[in-house]
């Protein structure tokens, strides 16, 4: 059995996550969490708001899942978020072309890769189709748009689509967003939330998915003055797999701390690097294997269309890496089609620190001419110029002027144009912010910290299978069981597990079958500690408490008992400390 097959079969049996709607022969892509997993992944969530959100400084919001069409039409959803599929002739089922050669063929980005490409590479290696096996050779590889479309309103509806991505949701919402932060930058704005993907064939179970939980960071900053602060990252190691290396014969995984891979210019970007920094720390701090992890940069023919540079957080499992976060510098891209698709501002008014005079060249066309010499086109012409000037107003040195419009030349009198430059004083000027985003995948990021937990010993002569999470991340923090069902050790248990719950403390309570039997159960779902209520309990007012791990006992007092849970939870006192 897999890792991945293994993991799967724990979750569905002890109710960490499983096929959505299998009463109705459920639907591809689409995952149910049970008690364990929804518990698990608010958890996860919890842990990325606190060190993301919260120790950052930055806002939080929430924005629909539905949004209209030209959100998406100026984002460039609509002509660019696509993956590669082929379709079998003879059984008629589609494929993502790119996996379809990954699983077939030694090459691992193939999505990196030209269509025509991947076509090539299917018909040389005479890739059969998963399904049936027939040949998919000479099949076309075409581009499918993963939106899911939908309408919005009755009759005569607008067109409105599923967010493929939370991102969209902060970005058009910026100018409001720009005046709670006081116009002041930087600033981050993050958010958790769905966002979906009609995936052509979706696959290893939360790997892969049409519905997942997304936890997105947009930091807007000024890309000519707002810096990092890498000092408080510099020394945090980061193991690296950069395009260079990716391309070599003789490349590989390099380790680098933060400070290192920006002075050797391994990551461009010092704000990406910083979050780099930051996120590894907090990998390890949810129970990702560090030695199952990388980060890996994007090769050219895999950046997004709104990225200058980006690299991948990847967990290894089963022996294939999958991406769990994108670390992206978008550059002003995204602010700048939305100002341009909507006509609102998306700038910052930043403020200078004393007045400043410069010279301003300006036109003031005369309509009187434009008008009857270029009739319909006379007020495009008009902006032209007005880009132009405030563009390059050496043009303007001649006696003629020359602007394109629609892919049309017209030229103008400079006469006509009123062109001067002029001295004015300006106390500040509008920036459009760069925006640098972090973008984690919550459900892969709770698959593999399940699949990094998995764990097996032996204990009394028996196989115990155990999930080595973090207790801050368990699904419950403690198991509270009575010795025997009876002589009041229950009524006592109870009383426990309640002021352990008013605590704050997850609790689970059972009585159900032997001791040993019951801690096994616990030891699978993860949860670090469990107490057991006896006989001495009602005499001393003390209770055993185990540890999952070492499964150590020892006997505390159950005056201070949730303090010293609180204290072991967050790592201030370990179980030897007891």
């Amino acid at each position: 059995m897999s890792e991945g097959e293994r993991l799967t079969e724990l979750a569905k049996r002890r109710g960490f996550f499983f096929p959505a709607a299998g009463v109705y022969g459920g639907a591809a892509g689409f995952w149910t969490y049970g008690p364990q997993g929804a518990a698990l992944k608010s958890n996860v969530e919890d842990a990325w708001r606190d060190r993301f959100v919260v120790r950052e400084g930055h806002q939080e919001i929430s924005a629909p899942d539905v949004m209209p069409e030209p959100v998406f039409e100026a984002s460039g959803h609509l002509d660019g978020f696509d993956d590669m599929i082929i379709e079998c002739a003879e059984c008629g089922a589609t494929h993502r072309a790119d996996h379809v050669v990954e699983d077939n063929t030694d090459i691992e980005e193939a999505e990196s890769l030209p269509n025509e490409e991947v076509m090539d590479i299917i018909a040389e290696h005479d890739i059969a189709c998963p399904s049936c096996g027939a040949s998919l050779a000479g099949e076309p590889v075409d581009n499918f748009n993963l939106m899911f479309e939908t309408n919005i309103g009755p009759g005569t509806s607008s067109p409105g689509y599923l967010r493929p991505e939370t991102a969209q949701g902060i970005f058009v919402e910026f100018p409001q967003l720009s005046e709670y932060a006081r116009n002041q930058l930087p600033f981050g704005v993050a958010q958790i939330g769905k966002a979906y993907r009609n995936e052509i064939s979706p696959r290893k179970s939360l790997v892969r998915v049409r519905e997942f939980t997304q936890a997105e960071l947009e930091h807007f900053v000024d890309p000519e003055e707002d810096e990092p602060p890498l000092e408080t990252v510099e020394d945090v190691v980061l193991p690296l797999y950069s395009g260079e290396n990716q391309q070599a014969d003789d490349g590989g995984q390099v380790e680098l701390t933060v400070g290192e891979a920006v002075a050797e210019d391994v990551i461009a970007s010092d704000w990406v690097a910083y979050y780099l920094g930051v996120a590894k720390d907090w990998y390890e701090r949810v129970g990702i294997d560090m030695d199952r992890f990388r980060f890996r940069q994007h090769l050219p023919g895999e950046l997004a269309h709104y990225a200058s540079d980006c690299w991948d957080a990847e967990a290894e499992i089963d022996g294939d890496w999958i991406e769990i976060t994108g670390f992206a510098y978008r550059g002003s891209y995204d602010l700048d089609k939305h100002a341009e698709h909507s006509g609102e501002d998306f700038t910052v008014f930043k403020q200078y620190d004393d007045p400043v005079t410069v010279e301003r060249p300006t036109v003031d066309p005369d309509m009187s001419y434009l008008g009857p010499e270029f009739g319909g086109a006379a007020g495009d012409v008009a902006d032209a110029l007005e880009m132009l000037a405030e563009r390059d107003p050496d043009a303007f040195d001649g006696d003629d002027v020359t602007v394109e419009v629609d892919g049309e030349s017209y030229t103008v009198p400079v006469a006509e144009t009123n062109f001067s430059v002029e001295e004015v004083t300006e106390s500040g000027e509008h920036v459009t912010p760069h925006v640098v985003e972090p973008s984690f995948g919550v459900g892969r990021i709770v698959y593999t910290v399940l699949a990094h937990a998995y764990a097996t010993d032996e204990v009394d002569g028996e196989e115990r299978t155990y999930l080595d999470l973090p207790p801050e991340q368990a699904p419950t923090t403690v198991g509270v069981f009575p010795l025997m069902d009876k002589d009041g050790l229950d009524d006592y248990a109870h009383e426990i597990a309640g002021a352990l719950r008013a605590a704050g403390h997850s609790v689970t309570y059972d009585d159900s079958g032997a001791i040993g039997r019951r801690y096994r159960r616990q030891d699978e779902v993860g949860t670090p500690y469990c107490v057991t209520v006896d006989y001495e309990s009602l005499e001393e007012d003390t209770v055993t408490l185990r540890e999952r791990d070492s499964t150590e006992q020892q006997r505390v007092p159950i005056d201070g008992l949730a303090e010293v849970l609180e204290q072991l939870t967050t790592g201030e006192a370990t179980f030897g400390d007891l």
